[in-house]
């Protein structure tokens, strides 16, 4: 009987040992550059911000910026204090937030653990589409639609306010939370609610005392990107809360937000290079490191309230 070659052979349209060391070499160079160009792209934002913020910052003293309880770069006398775009940002955020979080959270809860699988497949794909719907849409809608039934229920709230944006907001927001909340229910191992179940407990017991403190990690995270995705949003707000920086907690009146100052002072009617320009920048990476700062608590909070499960 001939041996068998000790040196494994190809057939016509397959790939050597050699051909497959080549061909992981190559992906594996493509996913490094896909992360290098990730890292030399923030790297990037970060110099932009920092060029332009210096020079900003060599003019307005940083703690006037920081505590400064009135922001009118445009007018005279000027004043550079941010905390009225904070206030307006999170005032925004925070009612977005308020309104899409249980609203969401219930409705993962339905379509993880009541719907039929019928209703799911027709309500997901529509939660999708609502989420591909373009943020200028959102805002148009609020001053022709949301804001007229604010103000029919409230009569002394402004007409542009900021709980017209954070209702809008907060519809853009829900699509989030209801994808990655009923992905991470539907994701707690069986064996749980099995156990459950042996031991007597009823489907609301089940869902709400087993199944949503198991996925609770989860849900924080989708929770948190809500959250920043409310922090930086730009056109919905631009259009639906108004163009003035208020220190007020009010969601009746007009804010702004530090988005929509970008907006409004990058439509070209301010020098470059201006002390007026530059705030733009100033501001932008205030909301970089806003931003950055509340991604940092939120894996600090994630970590310790993740679940693991063998």
């Amino acid at each position: 009987m001939a041996s068998l070659p000790s040196s494994p052979t190809t057939a016509k349209g397959t790939l050597s040992p050699g051909g497959f060391r080549w061909l992981e070499a190559a992906i594996h160079g493509l996913l490094v550059a896909c992360a290098v160009v990730s890292v030399i792209t923030t790297i990037g934002i970060v110099l932009v911000l920092l060029s332009q913020s210096i020079p900003f910052f060599r003019q307005v003293a940083p703690l006037e910026f920081l505590t400064g309880t009135k922001w009118a770069p445009l007018f005279e006398p000027q004043h550079f204090g941010i905390l009225p775009l904070f206030c307006g940002t999170f005032l925004v955020a925070g009612g977005a937030a308020m309104f899409a979080i249980p609203l969401g959270l219930g409705t993962a809860i339905y379509l993880s653990e009541y719907a039929a699988p019928a209703t799911r497949d027709i309500v997901k794909p529509l939660l999708e589409i609502l989420a591909g719907i373009p943020s200028v849409v959102f805002g148009y809608v609020a001053v022709v639609f949301v804001s007229p039934l604010v103000r029919q229920v409230f009569p002394q709230a402004d007409l542009f306010n900021a709980l017209n944006a954070c209702i809008v907001v907060g519809i853009m927001i829900l699509p989030m939370i209801i994808s990655l909340s009923e992905d991470v229910l539907r994701s707690v191992p069986r064996s749980l609610r099995e156990g459950a179940y042996a031991l007597g407990a009823t489907k609301l017991d089940v869902t709400l005392r087993v199944i949503v403190p198991a996925a609770l990690s989860g849900i924080m995270a989708s929770f948190i990107l809500a959250i920043t995705r409310a922090v930086g949003e730009t056109m919905a707000v631009s259009l639906a809360a108004g163009a003035e920086a208020k220190l007020t907690l009010n969601p009746l009146t007009s804010v702004q937000t530090m988005t929509a100052y970008i907006v409004e002072v990058s439509q070209g009617d301010i020098p470059a290079g201006s002390l007026e320009h530059r705030t733009i920048f100033a501001v932008g990476l205030s909301l970089f490191v806003s931003t950055l700062l509340l991604n940092v608590c939120a894996q600090w909070i994630l970590s310790r309230m993740r679940e693991k499960y063998e």
